[in-house]
């Protein structure tokens, strides 16, 4: 039995395959833009892959754009730090200069204002910038850190250990950047003043010739490190107000080491004995110590060569009024009160105690600027590295990215060719089966 087709099924059939046609055609000429997939029903495995690939790279670029900010960054403070190592280094020569007893008054005043120029340079460079930020302000970095103020402050004078003393005096409080005692003094009725040095972590008290000469004596007879109960002239009978924990400095002083209280004084044994303070600028700090992260978007920080920035801290340390055991905060700017300390003494024409102090004082800020600058520095080429693994690593994702996506433009061009061919083929043919009438309508 024959079947007969309609003139409307044969239509129907005919406009379907030109559909299709048409359709290979439109899809091949999509492909003009390079990919061959631009929907899942392209090509569903690589499709998916593709998506994968797209994460990657855009986390890739963003790492890659913290890592040139967080070297932009780092960059600036390294080079502000090598210049701030410059100056203390001179500093360093002037207090060597200025502790030689030929020196005149004119020459000490010359040599403590030429100290005090570098001081003013060295807050400067403090106050850099990059762009609008501070960048040594920690994450307050909208806020000047560092600010000289005018007037003169007294300041609480410490007794600073040289190497020797360090080693004989092992009790003293080490949790600074520099071992230091308190300098305190005791007027008998006679009207005769005598210095003393305080530990503060234990509250002995030491005649200032045994501190700075006597101790030799007892090394010379086989004694090693200090005994307090033999070597002290006694210890202090009430530490702390609360008299619970022990002596804190922060009692007197503030993490400046500005005295709180000048009528305050302390009790040992029958003596009392009030602090010994120097007149002289002090350096304030108004960032804070926190750090400044360059983390990937879905990392976790690594205190160790994730932060880009250094703190105040960083720069100019810590010293025996804002160390951990002190009871204050760090105060940012350590070293640079003990740089002006130097200043004044030199101005006071105290050559005796630069000779000594001073020496020491000037070495361990140049030593505590130097560690901050190579540590920064240790950290830039960490940094410097991930931005060329980083750089690697964004080469072989947009391969994946092209492996999976592109077309091959050859057999795109061959294929697109085929597929016109035959959809002209199927119109022609077309126009001559089907009648006028309904080839018009079409």
């Amino acid at each position: 039995m024959g079947i007969r087709l309609s003139s409307n099924q044969f239509v129907y059939n005919y406009k379907i395959s030109l559909n299709e046609a048409y359709g290979k055609q439109q899809k091949l000429m999509e492909q003009g833009d390079g990919s061959k997939i631009h929907r899942p029903s392209d090509n569903a495995v690589d499709y998916t892959k593709l998506l994968r690939y797209n994460i990657s790279d855009n986390e890739n670029n963003q790492y890659q754009t913290n890592v040139q900010t967080a070297l932009s960054w780092m960059q600036m403070a390294d080079a502000t730090a090598v210049q701030m190592t410059e100056i203390q280094k001179t500093f360093k020569e002037k207090t060597t200069a200025a502790a030689n007893d030929t020196n005149n008054e004119t020459d000490m005043a010359a040599i403590g204002k030429e100290m005090l120029a570098e001081i003013q340079e060295l807050v400067s460079l403090g106050n850099t910038q990059q762009v609008d930020r501070y960048i040594f302000s920690g994450q307050a970095d909208l806020i000047q850190p560092f600010r000289l103020q005018p007037d003169l402050r007294e300041r609480g004078l410490a007794k600073t250990l040289d190497d020797k003393q360090r080693e004989f005096f092992s009790n003293v409080d080490a949790s600074g950047d520099v071992r230091q005692m308190l300098t305190l003094e005791h007027t008998d009725d006679e009207g005769k003043t005598s210095t003393y040095y305080l530990d503060t972590l234990n509250g002995y008290l030491y005649t200032q010739d045994f501190v700075e000469n006597g101790y030799k004596d007892r090394i010379a007879s086989g004694q090693t490190t200090v005994v307090p109960d033999e070597d002290s002239v006694g210890k202090l009978t009430v530490y702390s107000e609360d008299q619970t924990n022990g002596f804190r400095v922060s009692t007197y002083f503030n993490k400046y080491g500005e005295i709180l209280d000048a009528s305050k004084t302390v009790t040992v044994g029958d003596m009392e004995l009030s602090f010994k303070t120097i007149a002289q600028q002090v350096v304030h700090y108004t960032g804070d110590d926190k750090y400044i992260s360059m983390v990937k978007l879905n990392g976790e920080v690594d205190p160790s060569s994730d932060t880009v920035n250094m703190t105040g801290q960083d720069l100019f340390g810590a010293d025996i009024f804002d160390d951990p055991n002190s009871g204050n905060r760090c105060s940012g700017t350590a070293m640079l009160n003990n740089m002006l300390t130097v200043c004044q003494q030199t101005l006071a024409d105290n050559q005796a105690w630069l000779s000594s102090d001073g020496m020491t004082l000037s070495d361990a800020a140049h030593a505590v600027t130097v560690k901050a600058e190579t540590k920064m520095g240790a950290r830039a080429q960490l940094y410097e590295s991930v931005a060329n693994v980083l750089t690697k690593q964004g080469e072989l994702i947009t391969g994946d990215i092209t492996q999976v996506s592109s077309t091959d433009v050859a057999e795109l061009a061959m294929n697109l060719m085929e597929q016109q061919t035959l959809y002209n083929l199927a119109l022609s043919l077309g126009a001559r089966v089907i009648p006028q009438s309904l080839a018009d309508y079409l």
